[in-house]
């Protein structure tokens, strides 16, 4: 069912009680908890492509998949009913979907609607969105609150380093981000150049009919095998019913994950001990693990990296996938040039080097005629920022599936929208009054694509409100439980508001 516009609005454009952009994972959960949560309220998704399902619709390389179980990467509102716990990415796609559909969410998206530019007046208490569509400048829509589930990274553009001379390659050169149907990986030397959670998916399925690939990575990374079905879900299917088997199977993940990440940093060495068990356990002995997977870092300092059943050791024990650790020194015309190994022949080289981050979904935003700078900003809860007003944008934990922070933000908004509605507020803004506050960096990760990004996000405060928590019991704590009035949140009224401000 539509939503119905402002009649005072109607002549000149539509307007909303919140406009979502973005109709991916986030986009649909948001979406879900708004219906159910803030009935009455009027809404729409926006989404800049011609199809729903954000990442999980862009990427389709082989193997794509989720590195985040599905008890915890599902909706808390929708359960996970497959048997596999880590998921192939159509299977992804589909679940998203189909939760749309079920909710009555698909027929409140619009497709090729990209917002530009959002401005906030606080004359009419709503922002006014300039949107492209097809390529062309569309209607402006207006809305009192905006909220943005369109994820951190550049759908049009992958993150690709200066290789010298790889226009003299004579092969094939695609970044997987842009994968696409026409590319022939049958008997073909292939080098994937990358380490990270792409590389250790497209590895070990291109090698299934590959002649050969190469992995060359600059320094190593992280890696644990998981299997593909949850052992303790397999036992306790005889007996539970699906929801209740979905709830117990997801807080033994989040738990462990809680364990593990705070075994990682309190105390690393144990971590690596365990990791390299792992690794060595999954080669065997005839496999020198130092080089290519004891990273220089700790564990968790940057993102951990999931194979699926240990498929890339499972392939390199079989001799169809080799890992060389160094540095790319040229394209050559039939392969790469490595500054200590030689040249490693290639017919196709995937570039798995990673994501161009943007921060807000790239929109520029503007509040009472004045340009909005997101690094001078601090995240208040880790959902909205200082000195903008209604306001909200999903950043999902990076230690832990996405999926679970975007659900408590979600319902966090929707208790924010109500109390406004309540105390018959129109604005909403956090502000910081407190001068001993200091800055941190928005993720304290060491990862190469948050490290070339991090001054383009906003900070996060020394204390709480502003400290973005990668922790989930916290975040129930104080997105589910915690006041939403608590002092730092500036709510201006409806009427006598909009008339002082006119004056």
């Amino acid at each position: 069912m539509r939503a119905t516009p402002d009649l005072r609005y109607r002549s000149r454009m539509e307007n909303y009680d919140v406009l979502i952009v973005g109709a991916g994972l986030s986009g649909i959960g948001a979406a879900s908890h708004l219906r159910k949560r803030c009935p009455g309220r009027s809404f729409l998704i926006l989404e800049g492509r011609e199809r729903s399902g954000g990442t999980w619709d862009l990427f389709r390389y082989p193997g794509v998949r989720s590195d985040s179980d599905m008890y915890t990467l599902s909706y808390a509102f929708r359960p996970w009913k497959k048997r596999e716990a880590i998921a192939a990415g159509p299977a992804i796609l589909q679940y998203v979907r189909d939760t749309a559909a079920e909710q009555g969410i698909d027929c409140l998206i619009r497709y090729h609607h990209k917002v530009l530019r959002a401005g906030w007046s606080s004359r009419e208490a709503r922002w006014r969105l300039d949107i492209e569509r097809d390529g062309a400048p569309a209607e402006p829509m207006t809305c009192n609150f905006l909220f943005l589930c369109c994820g951190y990274y550049r759908y049009d553009t992958g993150y690709l380093p200066q290789f010298e001379g790889i226009g003299q390659f004579g092969g094939r050169v695609v970044h997987p981000q842009f994968w696409t149907d026409d590319i022939d990986w049958k008997g073909k030397r292939i080098v994937v150049i990358g380490s990270g959670a792409t590389a250790m998916t497209l590895v070990p399925t291109l090698a299934a009919d590959a002649a050969h690939v190469t992995m060359v990575q600059r320094s190593p990374t992280w890696v644990a095998a998981r299997p593909t079905e949850d052992p303790v879900a397999r036992t306790l299917r005889r007996w539970l019913p699906q929801r209740t088997l979905h709830a117990l199977v997801r807080w033994k993940q989040i738990l462990l994950g809680l364990y593990f990440f705070t075994l990682c940093r309190r105390k690393p060495e144990r971590a690596r001990q365990l990791l390299l068990a792992g690794i060595h356990a999954g080669l065997g002995p005839q496999f020198d693990v130092a080089p290519h997977f004891t990273p220089r870092y700790n564990p968790w300092e940057q993102r951990l990296c999931l194979l699926q059943d240990g498929d890339l050791f499972r392939e390199m024990r079989a001799g169809r996938v080799s890992v060389v650790t160094d540095e790319i020194e040229r394209f050559t015309p039939t392969g790469l040039a490595l500054r200590k190994t030689g040249e490693i022949p290639a017919d196709l080289v995937v570039t798995a080097t990673g994501l161009d981050l943007q921060v807000f979904g790239g929109i520029a935003l503007e509040v009472d005629g004045l340009r909005v700078d997101p690094a001078q900003a601090y995240s208040y809860k880790g959902v909205m920022f200082s000195d903008i007003p209604n306001f909200a944008s999903i950043f999902g934990y990076s230690n832990a599936s996405w999926t679970l922070k975007s659900d408590l933000a979600s319902a966090y908004i929707c208790r924010l929208l109500n109390t406004m509605r309540k105390n018959g507020s129109v604005q909403c803004t956090p502000r910081v009054d407190d001068p001993a506050l200091g800055a941190l960096p928005w993720i304290d990760f060491s990862s190469g694509y948050l490290q070339r990004a991090q001054a383009k996000f906003p900070k996060q405060g020394t204390h709480a409100p502003w400290r973005l928590q990668q922790n989930y019991l916290r975040d129930i704590a104080v997105l589910r439980f915690g006041r939403v009035d608590d002092g730092t949140l500036e709510f201006r009224g409806d009427a006598s508001f909009v008339e002082k401000v006119a004056a």
